[in-house]
This record gives structure tokens, sequence and C-alpha cells, in this order.
């Protein structure tokens, strides 16, 4: 039996393990837990003591501070609460006595309740008047859900947003990364506020925010920094970019509009465009070709239509001039009903694309949303017809082909065998399943396919399909992935 003295001698031996770690180590330790466990550390020993303050890159997110676990909605007095233990943590790794060491960079979310605002400013403010912090990623949170949101609210949270920044302008000077939720910017200059005031900014992201209704959002930009924007669910009724010429990324997900929601002038730096929304009575199809007028460096296009109709016009030579750099293209949210031979036409238009990714929408979950509320909102889903004109075309320098949400069906192994004649470079022909929904994963049916095919399973059954595909020709390989 082990003596009571062993069992004695074994604590100092583990710290002892601890203590002879060098900085760098703990440090990287440090980084992967939350900022209120990293604070918690400096308890555990004189050797962790002053670690928490040394850490080169924070990441303080008031959602780490919420009830565990979290509910769905909620409520106001546990936001209050987040941001009181949230203002506690700043006030002590912010604190200068300790805070010796610079912060390269910090990543702030809050929620954007003024009262609280009031005491971060201050921080943030030394912080960085002192040196101390050089890049700031801020993101202002609604403490409501975006449906629960009034317009009197997020009017609100723009005052505050504007006192932050009006009572603290040491901020703008280090502001790189900006984050906004629910706010309405009808009372305020946009413009003047983003990229006047903004001088360092380099992505920008608005979800759920407006400037009124059915306004038009015009950027002109010459002498900014934004490399990066993302809008997502915002009523904008069209955004003109005029002008911003370091903009390498845009992202647009869901937007409501009459007209072509896009517009460009001069963006040469422009190479990577995502373009995701579900066709709704209210939304305009366009020509895509007009869409992208303007552009000339795109080689990365994601095109995501939800589940719905295309919202795109039939299209191929129109296409040519903005696809002319096109290297990866990445078709989302197809109606897995749909016929998918139209998607040959961006092939014949982008000479240089190398890499495909379709992705098939089969939610069973679409199907329990009240039919009656849907056909308020959606149109009958149409199987797409584009004709197509290949004669005096030429070979597809296509290498790989990625097919998430694969099913045995016709449609699927006729635009297969298609790219195959087309595509004498396809080297790879990678087939998954469909991603995971938890909202389909809740229901006894997992699929709204009117079949009963499903992903092959089982090397003689994913034998067969390889089979079906090649048709007996020499062929690229045939990846199966569940």
């Amino acid at each position: 039996m082990e003596s009571p003295v062993a069992k004695k001698g074994t604590q100092p031996e583990e710290e002892d393990r601890l203590s002879v770690l060098m900085d760098d180590v703990l440090l990287s330790i440090l980084r992967k837990v939350d900022i209120s466990t990293a604070v918690r550390t400096s308890s555990l020993s004189t050797r962790w003591r002053q670690l928490p303050w040394l850490l080169p890159e924070l990441s303080i997110d008031v959602r780490h501070f919420l009830p565990v676990p979290c509910p769905d909605s909620i409520a106001a007095n546990d936001c209050q609460q987040a941001m009181v233990a949230l203002t506690k943590a700043a006030k002590c790794l912010f604190a200068k006595p300790q805070r010796k060491s610079t912060i390269t960079t910090l990543q702030l979310q809050l929620y954007l309740i003024s009262t609280f605002l009031s005491d971060i400013g201050p921080l943030l403010g030394d912080m960085i008047d002192s040196g101390l912090l050089k890049d700031l990623d801020l993101c202002l949170l609604d403490d409501l859900k975006p449906g629960d949101s009034s317009e009197l609210h997020m009017l609100q949270l723009a005052k505050d947003m504007y006192g932050f920044f009006n009572a603290y302008p040491s901020v703008f000077g280090c502001l790189t990364r900006l984050s906004l939720h629910g706010v309405c910017f009808i009372e305020l200059d946009m413009h003047h506020l983003l990229f006047d005031c903004c001088t360092q900014l380099k992505h920008l992201s608005l979800h759920y925010c407006d400037a009124g209704r059915r306004s038009v959002w015009k950027i002109d930009a010459p002498n900014s920094k934004l490399s990066v924007l993302e809008i997502d669910t915002c009523c904008f009724e069209r955004i003109d970019l005029i002008c911003l010429p370091e903009l390498e990324k845009l992202h647009w997900d869901t937007w409501v509009s009459e007209y072509i929601p896009l517009s460009f002038g001069d963006a040469p730096s422009l190479g990577e465009l995502k373009l995701s929304s579900a066709l709704t009575y209210y939304n305009t199809v366009f020509k895509l070709s007009e869409l992208l007028h303007g552009t000339t460096s795109i080689h990365t296009l994601t095109l995501d239509f939800q589940g719905e109709n295309l919202w795109m016009q039939p299209e191929m030579k129109q296409l040519r001039t903005a696809f002319n750099k096109l290297r990866k293209l990445t078709l989302r949210g197809i109606f897995v009903e749909f016929d998918i031979l139209w998607i040959t036409a961006f092939l014949e238009a982008a000479p240089s694309m190398e890499i495909l990714l379709i992705e098939v929408w089969d939610h069973a979950c679409s199907a329990f949303v009240n039919d009656e509320e849907r056909r308020s909102v959606f149109a009958e889903r149409k199987n797409p017809q584009w004709e197509m004109d290949f004669r005096c075309s030429k070979n597809w320098l296509l290498k790989e082909l990625q097919f998430v949400g694969f099913r045995s069906l016709e449609q699927q192994f006729a635009f297969i065998r298609a790219l195959l004649d087309r595509a004498p470079n396809l080297q790879t022909i990678l087939l998954k399943g469909a991603e995971q929904c938890k909202y389909c994963d809740a229901l006894d049916t997992k699929s709204c396919c009117s079949t009963e095919s499903s992903f092959p399973k089982g090397e003689d059954e994913q034998e067969l399909v390889a089979r079906r595909i090649t048709d007996g020709k020499s062929s690229p390989q045939v990846i199966f992935h569940e």
C-alpha cells in the first residue's frame, strides 16, 4: 500500500511540471480558453499569476458570460449581468499596473447598451492613447432577436453607437474590424461614420441593419482600406459600389429588391464574391452579367439560391467578360428535384474554371412550414429552362468536381456525364452526402425528394454508381464521402 508521504509528494511534482514550461507554451494554452477562464488561471499558482496580462491577443466575448446552457431567447437581465461581468474582466485585464505588454489584437464583442459603453469606452481610450492597443476588432451586438427588434429600437442602437464613437474618438484610430447588429442609419451619415471616420477599417460586417425603407447605399471611398465587406439580411434596395479600391471580398446574404441589388464601379481588387438569397415575390429576377458589369478580377464566385427558384435569368456568352478569370465556382441551395444541366452554361462562359462545387438543397423541414404562409412569400418551384448553344465551343479546363448532397437521381448522372464529355482534364469527382440540418434531424423523414433515391452506401453500391457515371470510359477518380 502506498504511504501517505508518497501521496503528498506528488503535488509539488505536478506544480514543478507546470513551472518548467516556457511562457510561450503557457500562453498558447491560455489562447485556447475563453477570457473568464484565462483570468481565473491567475489564481492557480505564482507561476500563472501574471500570464493573462502577457497575452498579445485577447478575445472578450459577452456571450461567454451568459448562463450555461444559453437559452434561445436571452432575458434582458441576463444581458445586463453578462455585461457587468465583461466590464469587470476588462477592467482587470486592461489595468495598467498589471498590463505592461502591448495587445496586438483585441477582439471585443459587446451588447450595445449605453450604460456599459460608458464604462468600456474610457478603458479602450486609455489603452489606445498609451500605445498598449494596436488593432481593435469590435462587434456591437443587439440584445434582441432580429424579429423582435422594432424600428424605434434600431434607431436607439444607432444613437448609442454614435454617442460611443463620438465620446471616444481615439477608438477610430485602431478600429480595423467592425461588426454591427440591428442598427438603423436613417438619422446618421452612414458613409461618413464608416469610411471617413474609420480610416483604418479593413473588415466591415452589417447584420440586420438598414438606412430607411428602400434605401440605396452608395459607397464612394477611394482612400478606404476596406478589404472585406459582409452584408447579412440588411434592408437595402441596392448597393452601388462606386469606388472601393482595396476591396477583395464581398459577401451579401439575403436581399429584398425590385431591381438588380448590386452594381460595381471601381473595385479592381475584388476577387471573391458571394451572393446568397431566396427568390421571393418581392425580388426581381435579373441578369447576372449586368450585376457583374464592371468587375475584372473575380476568381472565386459563390451563388446560393437557398432551395428556391433561381434569381437570375438564363445567360451564357454574356458572362464571358465577368468570368474571364474565374477559377472556382460554387453553386449552393439548388432544389434537389431541379434539372442541373443549365450549370454547364457557366462552364462554357468561364474558360479558366478549375473547381466546381455544387450543393443540392434537400431539406424535409421546409415541407413543414405553413403552406399558406409559404405561398405568400415564395412562388411555386419551377424547373430551370435554359437554351444553350455549344456550337464552336472548346473543351473545358475543369479539374475537380465536388457534389454535396448527391443522390442517385437521373438528372445528376446526366449532368456529370455531360461534364465528362467536355472536361478531359477532370481529375477528381468528389461525391458527398447531404449536410446535416438539426431541423431535418428532428423529423422522421430526412428528405423532401419525391423519389426513394439516396446517397450510395457500401463498396458495391458505390462501385455501381461510379460505373454508371463513367459508362465504361476512362475517367477521373470518383471519391465517396457520406
